[in-house]
């Protein structure tokens, strides 16, 4: 179904798609384990019926209407306590490959939500193996909604939705491989204080009051900044405090 057409140097020149599956991360690590697959390698369904999201969570997308993919990298070059870049560059590279398509209100949520207009469009889960210190293997999952126009949730949107006609999907997967190999190129070229830059100007409610909740209280506080393990450093009454991603939700 999927014809690589990308402009990149390695990022999806190899594709593997399948009909359907649970998850496109799963199946990656799978073959991954048993053969080794060249950095970059795309695996990618038209029907991932069960696919994972952060916190536990499942991923929920029609079959045949969104992008569900699953992207091989192999960053050694980069140490265990620095592995949330690999969070920045994915989504830096959805907010670039939606920023092309000319739309309003795209934001990061914390970590890696992508929104437009505050609803969802984008979610990901980045699976790290560790090697001493540094990451030898990471799974980068991206569900990314396109044609889809009926969701189960009021808080979910789509490319189509938004732009009121329909994309092509192998031409959509295609920019967004060369928008996240770009980003990578960069991390991997030592600029990660840039990423971090970028990354913080584009996230939702930076440096503003916002609405949280942990452990069942709402309190309000600002985002200061992300650490390097992914913390999100809130600033509550003149405090700095930091949290999780297990221990705070937004409250939108």
């Amino acid at each position: 179904m999927y014809k690589f057409l990308a402009k990149t140097l390695f990022v999806g020149q190899r594709l593997i798609f399948v009909p359907e599956c649970q998850s496109t991360n799963s199946l990656a690590v799978e073959l991954a384990s048993k053969s080794a697959l060249p950095e970059g390698t795309v695996v990618i369904t038209s029907n991932q019926f069960a696919g994972r999201g952060q916190r536990g969570n499942t991923w929920q997308a029609t079959a045949g209407m969104n992008l569900t993919f699953s992207v091989l990298l192999k960053p050694s070059f980069l140490s265990v306590k620095s592995q949330f870049a690999l969070t920045m560059v994915t989504s830096l590279s959805v907010f670039d490959f939606l920023e092309e398509k000319k739309l309003d209100g795209v934001k990061i949520k914390w970590p890696n939500d992508i929104l437009v207009g505050k609803k969802k469009i984008c979610g990901m889960l980045i699976e790290n193996s560790i090697q001493g210190e540094t990451i030898n293997q990471s799974i980068v999952g991206i569900g990314l909604n396109i044609n889809q126009t009926e969701f189960s949730i009021s808080t979910a949107t789509s490319l189509s939705i938004i732009c009121g006609k329909n994309f092509d999907l192998n031409d959509e997967l295609n920019l967004l491989l060369e928008k996240l190999e770009k980003r990578y190129l960069q991390l991997r070229s030592g600029k990660q204080g840039e990423l971090k830059e970028e990354y913080l100007q584009n996230l939702l409610s930076f440096n503003q009051k916002q609405k949280f909740i942990s452990n069942e209280i709402e309190f309000e506080g600002v985002i200061k900044t992300v650490n390097d393990s992914g913390e999100l450093i809130l600033n509550m009454s003149g405090d700095e405090k930091s949290f999780s991603l297990k221990e705070v939700n937004f409250v939108l």
